[in-house]
C-alpha cells in the first residue's frame, strides 16, 4: 500500500512516500523567512506550498499513484481521536478557520492531489482532538471552558508504538506524554482516551521556547489594561513571543542546552525553571489519573537533548517508569495512521 505523507509546519513542508511503514522517498525543505514574509495569513500560502510539492515530486520522478494522501490535520472543531477522511464540509471550515495556522493546509493539500491520482485524502489525530473528562474542562469562570489542544498526533502515536512494544494494546494502557517542542503539552492517556492535558497552542501549562505557559492572571490583566501593549503583542507575548524567547532572545534548544551544560546564567538558571514547570504539569496528569501510571513518555524535539531529559527523569522517576522517544514523528505517525488504515486496523471516520 502506498501512501504519500504532506506535513506543513510553520516553516517548512515535509513529503514522504511510504510502502506500508517502509520510507521509500523523503523530501522537503525549511522555507526562508522572506519567502513567507510576502503572506498575510497561512491560507494565502497555499498556492505556494502546492508549487512547492509539485516541483518536489516532478524532481523525483514520482508516479502519481497512490492508495492514500495522508496530510496532517488542521485546527477544525473538536473531535476524537482517529482518522477521518477529508470531505467538503471539513475543508469549507478550513478555508474560513479563524485559526490562522498552516496546518490547516494539510487536508486542503492533500485532498486536491488525491483528487488527481484516483484515491481518497485523509487527515489523523489532528490537535484539536477532545477525550477530557468532564471535570477537566471546569475553570471557575463560566464564560470560559478549558479547550483541548495539544500534539495529538505524535502523542497518540508514541504511545501505540510503545505498548505495542511490550505487547499490548494503547487502549489497555495509562500512559503520560510529554510532548516537548515550540510548545509544551503534557498529557493523560488512559485506556485510549486522552483525558486531560494543558492547552498547548494558546499557552497553557509549562512554558516552553516560544510560549509562555500558564502565567498569573492578575498581573496579565495589569499588562492588558496599562495601555503599553496592543492585543496584538500580548498575544505574541503568550504565543510566539514568550518563554524562553523572551528571556534569552533565542529559541535554539541546542544554543541553550550547550549554555546550561556549560552553566553559563540565564541560560541555566531559564531552562531549569521550565523543566520544573513541565514536571509539574506531568505530576498533575499523574494526578488525572489517579496514580495509576503505567509509563510517562518524554519525546518531541526537546527530547534530543540530554540535560532536559535527565532532569526531567530525576524529577519525575518515582511516579512512573520513564521512556525517551525523542522527535516530533510526525511524518512517520501520519504513515503509521494510514498503514492501519488500508490494512483494516482501523476504520476512517466522517467528519461532520
Amino acid at each position: 500500500m502506498k501512501t504519500l505523507i504532506i506535513n506543513p509546519g510553520s516553516t517548512s513542508t515535509k513529503l514522504a512516500i511510504y510502502d506500508d511503514m517502509k520510507p521509500v522517498w523523503m523530501s522537503g525543505a525549511h522555507h526562508h523567512a522572506k519567502e513567507l514574509a510576502q503572506f498575510h495569513s497561512a491560507l494565502e500560502q497555499y498556492d505556494f506550498r502546492m508549487a512547492f510539492i509539485r516541483k518536489k515530486l516532478q524532481e523525483g520522478e514520482i508516479e502519481m499513484k497512490f492508495d492514500a494522501i495522508m496530510g496532517r490535520g488542521g485546527l477544525l472543531k473538536p473531535l476524537e481521536g482517529g482518522v477521518y477522511i477529508v470531505n467538503e464540509k471539513m475543508k469549507e471550515e478550513l478555508l474560513r478557520n479563524e485559526s490562522d495556522h498552516v496546518c490547516n493546509l494539510g487536508a486542503l493539500l492533500a485532498d486536491e492531489l488525491a483528487r488527481e491520482c484516483g484515491c481518497k485524502a485523509y487527515i489523523a489525530d489532528p490537535g484539536v482532538v477532545d477525550e477530557l473528562q468532564d471535570v477537566a474542562r471546569y475553570t471557575g469562570i463560566p464564560q470560559i471552558t478549558r479547550r483541548s489542544l495539544f500534539h495529538a498526533l505524535n502523542s497518540k502515536a508514541v504511545s501505540r508504538k510503545y505498548a505495542a512494544s511490550l505487547g499490548r494494546k494503547y487502549e489497555d494502557m495509562r500512559i503520560i506524554v510529554a510532548h516537548l517542542g515550540g510548545g509544551i503539552s503534557v498529557s493523560a492517556h488512559r485506556y485510549g482516551r486522552v483525558i486531560d492535558v494543558n492547552n498547548a497552542l494558546d499557552g497553557e501549562g509549562p512554558f516552553s521556547t516560544e510560549r509562555a505557559g500558564t502565567v498569573p492572571s492578575g498581573e496579565l490583566i495589569k499588562l492588558c489594561f496599562s495601555g503599553k501593549y496592543t492585543q496584538d503583542q500580548i498575544r505574541k507575548m503568550i504565543h510566539g513571543k514568550g518563554g524562553l524567547t523572551a528571556y534569552l532572545g533565542t529559541n535554539d534548544m541546542i544554543a541553550i542546552s550547550r549554555w546550561a551544560e556549560d552553566g553559563e546564567e540565564p541560560a541555566r538558571s531559564v531552562l531549569d525553571a521550565m523543566l520544573y514547570t513541565v514536571a509539574k504539569q506531568i505530576g498533575a496528569m499523574y494526578v488525572a489519573l489517579d496514580g495509576e501510571v503505567d509509563a510517562i513518555i518524554l519525546t518531541g524535539g526537546i527530547a534530543h537533548s540530554e540535560y532536559c531529559t535527565a532532569e526531567l527523569i530525576r524529577r519525575t522517576k518515582y511516579l512512573a517508569p520513564i521512556t525517551v522517544m525523542p522527535g516530533e514523528n510526525e511524518i512517520e505517525s501520519l504513515a503509521y495512521n494510514a498503514y492501519c488504515l488500508l490494512n483494516g486496523k482501523i476504520e476512517a471516520k466522517e467528519y461532520f
